[in-house]
């Protein structure tokens, strides 16, 4: 899925797809889009970082959510990152990609 929507060529964990968008379907209601999660990818980092699958498929959640929400840790000077953190926080989740990668 990330070579074919972001034409990036090496797996990812979790993708985004914002409503109106081709993968995303129709913008419009109540949808935001789509999220999409490697489980693989989730089992494989919760192992890593010391916590269960479902912690970490939360923590994923959280990321894709921020993203249809229309942040972008790679551009926005970090609102995403501080708006992840602190929702992170509120849920009781643990570190969050953003602070993994130093992003």
């Amino acid at each position: 899925m990330n070579r074919e929507f972001r034409k990036r060529d090496y797996p990812t964990d979790v993708l985004s797809f914002p409503a109106g968008t081709p993968a995303g379907g129709q913008a419009g209601g109540l949808s935001y889009g789509e999220i999409a999660i490697s489980f693989d990818a989730a089992r494989r980092q919760a192992a890593e970082y010391g916590h269960c699958a479902e912690d970490e498929i939360s923590i994923l959640i959280l990321h894709g959510l921020l993203h249809l929400l229309g942040m972008d840790h790679e551009t926005d000077d970090g609102l995403m990152s501080r708006a992840e953190r602190k929702w992170r926080a509120r849920l009781g989740l643990a570190a969050g990609l953003i602070e993994r990668v130093g992003a």
